[in-house]
């Protein structure tokens, strides 16, 4: 479409200096937007999974609209290079430039080829394979095309971080119901709770593969939000199997009550006790993993299992054999407590002796996404920066490894990328040039 001349009145220097000032901050807004989303743990999963139903119709339309946002990414980038450029010219704009300027700021004056477009669902119903777009027009119709791709990335990742692990969970909770069941009889075709129990199990498994092939089935948006991913996972199904799960086994405790709560009991502190000396045996490996790669920082000793509660319960059990319920119920109670206590304090003791290795990997993480970013704006090969990152990484991949001095190491390279980030660039004829806007490659 062919413009005669600007879009209303011309503009002067301070109202160009303002808009491009304004413009290149909705540029780096735009673009630390576009790389979130882009590394969103949603968009990921999206992009590898085996998709149906309605996410894969969503999901398609979605990986089409983020094509067509870095298309008009790159658009505007260039849009606002050519304006740098024509502002950087001369000191004070001649009135030609400033007659460019208020086409190029204000104008359609931003062209997506039809190459760009191809195969993108068309907006407001255009059929075009161009657009010719004013800069703000351009900003708006990204800002329309992030809200509803992020809505479906957020949607989908919501309901696979919430539902796949409730249903693992209340499966694993099955799968003990039905071992408690079978072992005081309760068995499908023998007993309601039995056929209860298979029914769940077929519902599960089939509610699980629904989830994960297609997650925005089991999404409920909220009414009347219009943020991204507003609204809820849908766990009707769930919690109607939940609270099946739930009535069988009040059952089968009802039968366990009966005849055997004193050995389900014992079980169960078996179980506990069980998995405290597991933890603790793992806090000890782990202890012995961060001496070895950790240096200059305090690792708690880890205490063996008490072998004073393995002979109360051995006594519990005795007390049982002999049926001696008036001494074993005051002893269970007690046992069941310190067991529990036990396994707090082997879960605790795990998480203090694992801190530094977490620490570290917290350091390494935060390293290689400066790097990354530095390498973005085309300043990996920067002597100091080069220099910095070799040295923290040299301590951060060395055993032991001294956290508190990687720690300062890593930060003296944030603190040089920082500076190199936000310091202006010079070009070959010696004039500020600011590359922030530079095209993705």
């Amino acid at each position: 479409m062919g413009v005669t001349g600007p879009p209303g009145p011309v503009m002067d220097r301070d109202e160009v200096d303002r808009a491009l000032a304004r413009l290149g901050q909705e540029h780096e807004a735009i673009e630390t937007s576009l790389l979130a989303l882009q590394d969103h743990a949603g968009r990921r999963l999206l992009e590898g999974a085996d998709l149906t139903g309605v996410t894969r119709e969503r999901w398609a339309d979605t990986e089409a609209s983020i094509t067509l946002l870095w298309a008009y990414f790159d658009a505007y980038t260039d849009a606002l290079r050519s304006a740098r450029g024509i502002r950087s010219r001369r000191r004070w704009s001649s009135r030609e430039d400033l007659v460019e300027l208020t086409e190029l700021l204000r104008g359609e004056s931003v062209t997506v080829a039809g190459s760009a477009l191809a195969g993108a669902p068309a907006p407001h119903g255009s059929g075009r394979l161009s657009q010719s777009l004013s800069l703000t027009g351009l900003v708006d119709r990204m800002n329309e095309l992030y809200a509803s791709s992020l809505d479906m990335v957020v949607a989908a990742d919501a309901v696979w971080s919430a539902l796949p692990a409730r249903i693992d969970l209340l499966a694993a909770e099955l799968q003990r119901t039905r071992q408690l069941a079978h072992s005081v009889g309760v068995r499908p075709g023998e007993h309601p709770a039995g056929d209860d129990l298979e029914r769940i199990t077929r519902t599960l498994t089939r509610l699980r593969e629904q989830v994960v092939s297609d997650p925005l089935a089991f999404w409920v948006p909220a009414q009347g939000s219009s943020a991204p991913g507003g609204g809820r996972p849908d766990t009707t199904v769930y919690d109607r199997e939940a609270r099946a799960l739930e009535e069988v086994r009040r059952e089968i405790d009802a039968v366990l009550t009966v005849r055997q709560d004193a050995e389900k009991r014992l079980v169960r502190l078996r179980d506990v006790l069980s998995r405290a000396d597991r933890t603790l045996a793992e806090a000890r490996t782990a202890r012995g993993e961060v001496l070895a790669k950790i240096a200059a920082t305090e690792v708690p000793v880890v205490s063996g299992p008490p072998t004073a509660l393995q002979e109360q319960l051995a006594t519990a059990a005795e007390y049982r054999r002999q049926a001696q319920w008036h001494r074993l119920s005051p002893l269970l109670e007690s046992l069941e407590q310190k067991a529990e206590d036990e396994l707090l304090r082997a879960r605790e003791s795990l998480t203090a002796v694992t801190a530094p290795l977490a620490v570290r990997a917290e350091l390494r993480g935060r390293l290689d996404a400066y790097k990354a970013k530095v390498a973005r704006h085309g300043l990996a090969e920067d002597p100091l920066l080069v220099e910095r990152y070799d040295a923290a990484r040299r301590m951060l991949w060395s055993a032991p490894c001294d956290l508190r001095v990687a720690e300062q190491a890593v930060l003296r390279y944030q603190q040089a990328a920082a500076e190199l980030l936000t310091a202006p660039r010079v070009s070959e004829q010696g004039g500020p040039q600011d590359h922030r806007g530079e095209s993705r490659s």
